[in-house]
């Protein structure tokens, strides 16, 4: 065992009985050679690291054969250091450490060339050179001299060294030869190799007959293109599209995807070097190649894991939503248990301007996750969403991988918007396919048509909305958490205008706040005559019109009288019209846009039992009707045989099919046959059986908030619903009279007894 000290040579090999020059341009190279020549007769260990491509190979990586080399000469020049080495043999590496001066060393031991059978031996040599012979003859630019100098020795490891270093092999193939110790293997390696070489020169040479037919058949303009292409090359310049191979593969060395994903995009690369400049393809894969590179395969942004700063965040933006709030602090705090929990596929369901894309955009934010919005409403095409093959043209990434590439992370916070709209047809059935991308045991694999590799989606934070969960398809609601955003009161809208809306209409006008001051009196007219709404967007325009207005006119303080100056007359009036008059009620329903209250109009005249059904109504209503007048027939003695009855419910641009207007119907019904006007302050939800049962009814929150909107004071509800009143807001309660029943008996005894 000896010390020496080592040079590490990254994109040089050198060979024993080789001679190199180097210029050393940094202080620890430097140092190794004073050191060398100091203490160590000039001698250094030069070695290359495996891996050509490492900056700062691991000493644990570092080769365990390298070669003992004499320092010549060494002369300072401005750039450094000159040295000229000598190769003198390989040696055998037992370990690296380093002294004070960050100077690598090594121990090493001489290595004994395994004893070579004398007849195999010089068989090898004799085919060795004649390979050689015929290899330089080949060559235009090879020197004869070698074949002198190697013809005049008999020491196989000597002739082989020589060889080797004197063919132009690259890096990789030098790095064999080097840490290569049995000199019969080496004779081999080479022999194999150089008829390679023979083989290429002659296939060259068939090349260039065939170039020299085309150009005898008149094809002179593409032979002269061809050699400023090979003339271009040997100065060193390369077309754009070599620059963007290069470009090509340096992104995907950098890339940590799968192997086999990495392999076909290599041949995708060779493919397209190959490919004729001028061919119609080469821009297509130009595109793909480009397009998959450049997706963050392993890109994510660090996820906030602090439990308060999150639902700190939600609290800034956001009034109420407290479901939602905890749902997003939930997994935070188990995340923080388990990093590998799959992110929640959540549902939120409310009437538009509730704020169901503003919260999902908040979640982003508060999780410091990228956001990326994608709306589905009207969808019917299935490649929308999973992309187009690459053979059909102007084939393109679906929504889902144009989101993630956009948003350049492979963790964002997705908003798929408006699933209840989705359309099933000849075209595919997009629920079938996004249920394919929620579900976390599928969507590690996702695979894109354009992509063709599959995708990693399982750290995605997908958030989906609708306005009502009946649009939602079936397949859909087993694989996502719904949680219902419902209507605002108007107390809510007050508060919400007070501490979010109004605070950023000012930021944004760049109006101080104390000059404009709102009481909670003109928040509530403005609400109640300017807007009618589920939510609180149209209220968000009315009060930014009324702020411009404002900052436009110089008008430091506000009352009723200028608020209807600027915004012109109220548009609604929720003061109730006391007209009682018989066979008129007051039905609650759910529409896309909140609870609201509508009427529902009997009008009887004579006639033969026939009935009239208007108002925009659907299967289901025309079902409970049927149900309604038998269940009268039946119970009451009103003869309606001899008259026509007409039906008509109010607002006939909304369509109304649910199973929840039976008892409104059969109280108009009822209060018309027996002549007894309903107050215009109660209203009715219910279905009713054949046997005058209350049944239970859905949308009973979004309905008693709608009825309060609308200054109801009085509302029979099912006995059934009665735990759904926990969901109905504090003040909406204290407000009005809910009376649960049972039977159209008991609201018969209370109406019309």
């Amino acid at each position: 065992m000896f010390n020496v000290p080592v040079i590490i040579l990254k994109n040089l090999i050198i060979l024993p009985k080789q001679e190199i020059k180097l210029e050393l341009n940094n202080i620890i190279s430097e140092k190794t050679i004073h050191e060398a020549l100091l203490n160590y007769q000039g001698q250094v260990l030069v070695i290359a690291p495996i891996d050509t491509k490492e900056e700062e190979p691991n000493v644990d990586d570092l080769p365990k054969v390298g070669v003992i080399a004499h320092i010549k000469s060494r002369i300072a020049v401005k750039s450094g250091t000159q040295v000229k080495l000598q190769g003198i043999k390989r040696v055998a590496v037992n370990r690296y450490f380093s002294n004070r001066d960050d100077c690598l060393f090594s121990e090493a031991m001489h290595i004994n060339i395994p004893s070579l059978n004398e007849e195999e031996g010089s068989a090898l040599l004799r085919k060795l050179i004649d390979t050689l012979k015929i290899y330089i003859e080949s060559q235009n630019s090879a020197s004869n001299d070698i074949i002198a100098y190697v013809s005049n020795n008999k020491d196989l490891d000597r002739i082989t060294d020589v060889i080797a270093s004197y063919l132009p092999f690259n890096i990789n193939k030098k790095l064999e030869y080097m840490q290569n110790i049995n000199p019969l293997k080496r004779a081999k390696a080479l022999i194999k190799d150089m008829l390679e070489e023979i083989k290429l020169s002659e296939l060259d040479s068939e090349l260039d007959e065939k170039v020299d037919e085309r150009l005898m058949n008149d094809q002179r303009k593409f032979v002269l293109k061809e050699k400023i292409d090979v003339l271009r090359k040997e100065l060193g310049e390369s077309s754009w599209k070599e620059e963007e191979v290069k470009t090509f593969r340096n992104t995907l060395s950098k890339l940590r995807i799968d192997k086999k994903i990495k392999e076909k995009l290599e041949r995708e690369i060779t493919k397209y070097e190959i490919m004729s400049e001028s061919s119609p393809e080469v821009s297509v894969l130009r595109n793909y190649l480009d397009y998959v590179l450049n997706l963050p395969w392993n890109k994510s942004t660090k996820e906030n894991a602090n439990f308060n700063n999150v639902l700190r965040t939600l609290d800034e933006t956001h009034y109420g939503l407290d479901k939602i709030k905890t749902r997003i602090a939930e997994y935070v705090a188990v995340k923080n248990i388990n990093k590998n929990i799959t992110s929640p596929i959540i549902c939120l369901v409310g009437p538009p301007g509730v704020g169901k894309t503003s919260i999902a955009m908040a979640i982003a934010d508060s999780l410091n996750r990228k956001y990326y919005k994608i709306s589905v409403g009207g969808l019917n095409d299935s490649t929308e969403l999973i992309g187009s093959r690459r053979t059909y043209l102007a084939a393109s990434p679906g929504k889902i991988i144009q989101g993630i590439n956009k948003s350049g992370s492979n963790n964002p916070v997705i908003l798929i918007d408006e699933v209840d709209k989705m359309v099933k047809d000849y075209k595919g059935d997009p629920a079938s396919t996004l249920l394919e991308i929620l579900d976390p045991v599928q969507n590690k694999y996702f695979t894109d048509n354009y992509i063709e590799e599959p995708f990693d989606l399982s750290n995605v934070l997908f958030i989906l909305t609708a306005n009502s969960v009946s649009g939602i398809p079936s397949t859909l609601l087993d694989r996502i958490e719904v949680i219902e955003l419902n209507s605002y009161t108007i107390f809510e809208k007050k508060d919400i205008a007070k501490k979010y809306l109004l605070p950023r209409i000012f930021k944004e006008h760049i109006i101080v706040a104390e000059n404009l001051r709102f009481t909670d009196e003109l928040l509530y007219f403005i609400i109640n005559s300017y807007t009618k709404e589920a939510g609180v967007r149209e209220l968000e325009r009315i009060l930014s019109s009324l702020v411009r207005k404002m900052a436009i006119n110089n008008i430091k303080t506000i009352n009723k009288e200028k608020i209807i100056k600027l915004l012109g007359n109220p548009k609604y009036n929720n003061e109730l019209v006391k007209e009682n008059i018989p066979g008129v009620v007051n039905s609650l329903a759910v529409s896309d846009f909140g609870g609201l209250v509508t009427k529902t109009e009997v009008l009887a005249y004579k006639g033969n039992g026939e009935n009239i059904i208007t108002g925009s109504v659907g299967e289901l209503m025309e079902e409970s009707i049927k149900v309604i007048i038998s269940f009268v027939k039946s119970h009451y003695k009103h003869n309606l045989n001899n008259i026509d009855l007409h039906f008509h419910f109010l607002d006939a641009t909304t369509k109304k099919d649910g199973p929840s207007a039976g008892l409104s119907i059969a109280v108009a019904l009822i209060s018309l046959l027996e002549d007894k006007a309903v107050s215009e302050d109660v209203a009715f939800t219910g279905e009713l059986s054949l046997n005058g049962s209350v049944l239970k009814i859905g949308g009973l929150k979004e309905k008693l908030i709608g009825a309060y909107n609308e200054n109801i004071k009085q509302i029979y509800i099912p006995a059934s619903n009665a735990l759904d009143l926990e969901e109905v807001p504090k003040e909406v309660k204290d407000n009005m009279e809910i009376i649960l029943v049972n039977s159209f008996k008991e609201v018969y005894t209370k109406l019309f007894k």
